[in-house]
């Protein structure tokens, strides 16, 4: 169990290297965090493959060191500066190719080049798969790292793999390795309490250092992609959604403490890790889904799925024939999903007359609306949608909308005021919806 405060006044330096399990060195910074370290983060240049160095940064307070030759703005050696000053250096999750380095003295990374450096016990918490920690060379290095080294060695655990496949390899249970950072500083006196001896810390103001903890403890829901309506078993309308906006906003929300649940229907994009993901096809599914939620509850809902507005009226079961004459389908409206949910939360029904109870607190509701040539009709999906806040992009705008990495939005938001924000990248864009859902919350708890 946790006491906070452990690790009061420490420095502990982090490691992370280009493990899949990578993504788990952010609920891992976290819980350092929250025993009262400061942390320094270290990555290999795979890891930042796998998490947002500005994700870290933002955590930390402090400069990600990813480069082995990189100075400080003051001309001092990073990973010199963290070797003499960090109270531990945790290295989590640690790969076959990072044991192997280490074990023979290949600094050709920071994380490597750091624990040559220091004199601190150093934890190392091995991931990988299938039966790479079972093979021989893998288990040589970890017995060097052990034996000759002295380092802590956090087991890793049996589980599900990313290949899919059930073995060892699994990083280790974070408090597990928290409690050995903790072990192997003992009752060592503080190595460098001094600031001006630690790394540097973010200035105030720099965009990496919002708040980067302020989901923590909160729900967030999001949907993302597009809905498939069938014509046929083959067949389907559809749109161009990728469900990349969609992934950047469960990414970012995850990674800065929400618990976040991610309904996707057809989606181009790899889904991402760390967070409950429901699969649905129709805008009927995404509805059935989104209410089921609603019904366990949660403190947003951030809806930038392309739900299809109609869908065939009647769908055939069979395969239909190709014909000279073409084919003609009617259409019928699908549920306004976010209109629904926006009645629930407010209690109202579909007449407008008062339908009690209205949800307490109520969550934070935000819509998308992906417009062509203009997105003045967006601002009216604040009053019929009964939503906190509308995003609003031209898609057929260049660099903005379906397939792009970039998005330019506008944020309308139901007190009136408009946030035009330039083309940035979608996690950017993601990290600003954030920014508002994050104040809403805020502000939504301190009016009880």
């Amino acid at each position: 169990m946790n006491q906070p405060g452990r690790l009061t006044g420490r420095l502990v330096a982090l490691g992370i290297t280009g493990s899949i399990a990578a993504f788990k060195a952010v609920d891992l910074l976290r819980l350092f965090r929250a025993e009262g370290a400061d942390v320094v983060v270290l990555m290999t240049p795979s890891a930042t493959r796998f998490v947002a160095p500005l994700t870290l940064a933002a955590l930390s307070r402090r400069p990600v060191d990813a480069d082995v030759l990189d100075l400080l703005p003051d001309g001092r050696i990073g990973h010199v500066i963290t070797a003499d000053a960090a109270d531990v250096v945790v290295v989590a999750p640690a790969t076959a190719h990072w044991l192997g380095a280490m074990a023979h003295g290949l600094a050709a990374d920071v994380v490597t080049a750091t624990c040559l450096a220091t004199s601190a016990p150093v934890v190392v918490g091995p991931a990988m798969d299938g039966e790479m920690y079972a093979h021989p060379a893998t288990q040589a290095n970890v017995r060097i790292l052990r034996e000759e080294f002295g380092y802590r060695i956090v087991e890793p655990e049996t589980g599900g793999l990313a290949s899919g496949q059930v073995g060892v390899g699994r990083l280790a249970a974070l408090e597990r390795i928290v409690d050995a950072a903790i072990d192997a500083i003992g009752v060592r006196p503080i190595r460098k309490p001094d600031p001006a001896d630690r790394p540097p810390r973010l200035p105030d103001g720099d965009d990496a250092a919002r708040d980067a903890d302020d989901l923590v403890g909160r729900h967030v829901v999001v949907t993302a992609g597009g809905t498939a309506e069938p014509i046929d078993p083959v067949r389907y309308i559809g749109n161009r959604s990728t469900g990349a906006m969609g992934i950047a906003v469960c990414e970012a929300a995850r990674d800065r403490g929400a618990r976040v649940t991610l309904i996707v229907g057809t989606a181009s994009v790899a889904l991402p890790q760390g967070m409950a993901i429901v699969r649905v096809e129709t805008a009927t599914q995404m509805r059935d889904a989104l209410l089921e939620q609603l019904a366990s509850g949660f403190d947003a809902l951030i809806m930038s799925a392309a739900v299809a507005d109609f869908r065939p009226a009647a769908p055939s079961v069979l395969k239909l024939p190709r014909t000279p004459a073409g084919l003609s389908l009617e259409l019928v409206a699908n549920p306004d999903i976010l209109a629904e949910i926006g009645r629930r939360v407010r209690g109202i029904g579909e007449d407008g007359a008062p339908v009690p109870p209205a949800l307490t607190p109520a969550p934070v509701l935000v819509g998308f609306a992906a417009e062509t040539g203009s997105i003045v009709r967006a601002a009216a999906k604040l009053a019929t949608k009964r939503v906190d806040f509308v995003v609003a992009n031209d898609v057929a705008e260049t660099g903005s909308g379906f397939g792009t990495p970039t998005n330019r939005v506008t944020i309308l938001a139901a007190d009136g005021t408009e946030d035009a924000l330039p083309i940035l990248p979608k996690r950017e864009v993601a990290e600003r919806i954030l920014d508002r859902v994050g104040a809403a919350l805020a502000g939504r708890d301190a009016s009880e």
